[in-house]
């Protein structure tokens, strides 16, 4: 049996977070999703979410082989596809849901989250804005978000990288 371990990052548009992160060998699953909201709202819907009243994120959910693929390589893609350094938005998206944030799931994951946000700081000459919160309740996106680059293609949202990384 495979051992898997979960993650959990928002860095803008979940469709293409979820697509960088689905071509990483060992990660075995990747659904997009909502998640650091409101607790009043249960199952939020996209445009709820959009609304930016009820404080969820797009973020993806990761399970993976921690054989194949570290936590710390994971955190390593999430600093290079996406800017952290801009506030409540990722290239052309703009709103509280695309905020760059990282989920952690245990305290060793908390660690190495601030570890490489201080590393990552020591690169990027303007001031990291992601948030390190520890994981609440995942909410899956529905069914037309999943797996929306494989089914229509690339867009300029789905080009983002970090500027100031390689």
């Amino acid at each position: 049996m495979v051992k898997t371990e979960k993650a959990m990052f928002g860095a803008g548009c979940f469709w293409s977070v979820e697509y960088t992160f689905q071509k990483i060998p060992g990660v075995l699953k990747v659904i997009s999703g909502y998640s650091g909201g409101k607790k009043e709202y249960k199952n939020p819907t996209y445009e709820e979410v959009c609304s930016d009243k009820t404080g969820f994120a797009e973020v993806v959910y990761i399970e993976f082989n921690p054989e194949k693929v570290s936590y710390s390589d994971l955190l390593a893609v999430f600093w290079k596809s996406h800017d952290p350094t801009t506030m409540n938005m990722q290239f052309p998206d703009v709103g509280s849901q695309y905020r760059s944030v990282i989920f952690y799931y245990s305290e060793q994951q908390k660690k190495e989250a601030k570890a490489s946000l201080d590393r990552v700081q020591k690169l990027i000459p303007k001031k990291i804005v992601t948030e390190i919160k520890k994981a609440s309740e995942f909410y899956p996106a529905e069914n037309y978000h999943q797996d929306y680059v494989k089914k229509h293609g690339v867009s300029s949202c789905h080009m983002a990288k970090n500027p100031y990384l390689s």
